[in-house]
């Protein structure tokens, strides 16, 4: 049984597990999910799903108390996508992520999802700083990120993207 970090109206919020690796694959595979990711190509398979899980997000989970976390609808069990916070070494920083099946895009789900995380670290983490990085044409997640309240800091290149960084303090 995976801990349950928060819940919505519509979703759960919860760690992930090896269980969880056929849907890690499946919202993971579609090409368009990956196209502004720059990790097209980490997940070409259900062994690459789990070896995420294993080596990612369950170690993430024992070292820091928080990682990835997996979104699942209530109404039907199904994991459709993962949100919540990432403590990444490249930026030296705290990041707050979301990536769902295409089918799942359009309804809410990233802004509802990742709002819970936030109320969640504001109450339950010492969390006070987080970033979130978008590519600057992808105005779907940009919106999401405002949604969220974060507000624009600053822009840069990584690869063959322009970078747009917000940010959010959690604590006054």
């Amino acid at each position: 049984m995976s801990k349950i970090i928060t819940e919505t109206q519509r979703l759960i919020i919860r760690e992930f597990n090896l269980k969880d690796a056929q849907a890690v694959y499946l919202f993971n595979a579609p090409e368009e999910v990956n196209r502004f990711t720059g990790d097209a190509g980490m997940c070409n398979s259900i062994e690459d799903a789990e070896k995420i899980i294993r080596n990612i997000w369950l170690k993430e989970y024992q070292q820091f108390g928080y990682g990835r976390w997996a979104v699942v609808l209530k109404e039907s069990d199904e994991v459709i996508g993962f949100c919540g916070f990432k403590n990444d070494s490249r930026i030296k920083a705290v990041d707050i992520g979301y990536r769902f099946h295409p089918a799942h895009w359009g309804k809410g789900y990233a802004t509802e999802s990742n709002l819970a995380c936030i109320e969640y670290a504001r109450q339950h983490m010492d969390l006070n700083h987080v970033l979130g990085d978008a590519v600057a044409e992808n105005l779907g997640s940009i919106n999401v990120l405002l949604k969220l309240g974060m507000s624009y800091i600053s822009q840069y290149q990584e690869d063959e993207f322009t970078v747009n960084r917000y940010e959010i303090n959690l604590k006054p």
